[in-house]
Formats: C-alpha cells, sequence, structure tokens
C-alpha cells in the first residue's frame, strides 16, 4: 500500500507533537532548506517498548494466497490448475526479487546484517513455499 507525501507528513508532525521526535532545518550548498527528524529520548522510550510490545505478540504467518488453496477442491480441475500455475509464478517472481536484492545488498554491504537476515529468511520461506506448491501440483 502506497502512502502519500502529506499522510507522511501528517504522522511526522504527530509523532513532532508527542515529543517522540524533534526536527532541525538543514541546508546543504545551494539545495533547498530540509528538515532533519531525530528520535528524542521519549522516542527512544517509545520505540523501544513498541519493539518488546510486538515481539511478545503470537506469531502470525499470513499467507494470502492460503484462501485460494483452502478453496481450491472447489474448482474444476482445469481452474485449480491455473490458479496454481498463478501462485507458482508468483512465488518464482519473489524469489527472483529475493536473490537480487540479497545479492545488491551484499555487493554495496549497506544494510546491517538484522536486514540481510530478514531477506535470507524470506528467501528459506519463499523456498518451502516452492516445495509446497510442488507437492499441491502432484494432487492436482
Amino acid at each position: 500500500m502506497k502512502k502519500s507525501a502529506p499522510s507522511i507528513y501528517k504522522k511526522v508532525l504527530q509523532l513532532e507533537e508527542k515529543g517522540f521526535i524533534t526536527s532541525k532545518q538543514t541546508r546543504q550548498g545551494k539545495k533547498p532548506e530540509k528538515a532533519v527528524y531525530t528520535l528524542t529520548d521519549s522516542g527512544d522510550r517509545q520505540f523501544e517498548k513498541l519493539m518488546t510490545e510486538i515481539s511478545q505478540k503470537p506469531i502470525h504467518i499470513f499467507l494470502d494466497f492460503n484462501a485460494v488453496i483452502v478453496n481450491l477442491n472447489s474448482l474444476p480441475k482445469k481452474a485449480q490448475k491455473i490458479c496454481l500455475d498463478n501462485i507458482k509464478s508468483n512465488a518464482k517472481t519473489l524469489k527472483r526479487q529475493i536473490e537480487e536484492n540479497i545479492a545488491c545488498k551484499e555487493n554495496l554491504s549497506v544494510i546491517p546484517e538484522t536486514g540481510m537476515t530478514v531477506l535470507k529468511q524470506q528467501h528459506i520461506l519463499i523456498q518451502a513455499i516452492k516445495t509446497w506448491i510442488a507437492s499441491m501440483e502432484e494432487k492436482i
């Protein structure tokens, strides 16, 4: 879901009003002046609180295409194959994108180790989905 610049700016202003961030106007050379935002001590505490709260919640892995898989048997065989082929194609695209992203980030060394860990986790998940799709294809 894309967010518009005004909606993001509105959220930034709300964070600033709550005292979680502060802004400072800066200028580099002939470029226009811009605001640079920094977390306040209160913002640091809120960030830590949110991270702790989220880490304590149960893990939910929601794969939106599971709704298709659950209802696959309600379709004629030809439609089942089409749906599974669509999911397989999208999984292949996602796998390629993840692999390209990993390669790009590794070459540039621009991503923290924790970020790279998330990309590698996504790669493992898409591999598992690929295996799972193959088992579904055998059943159709």
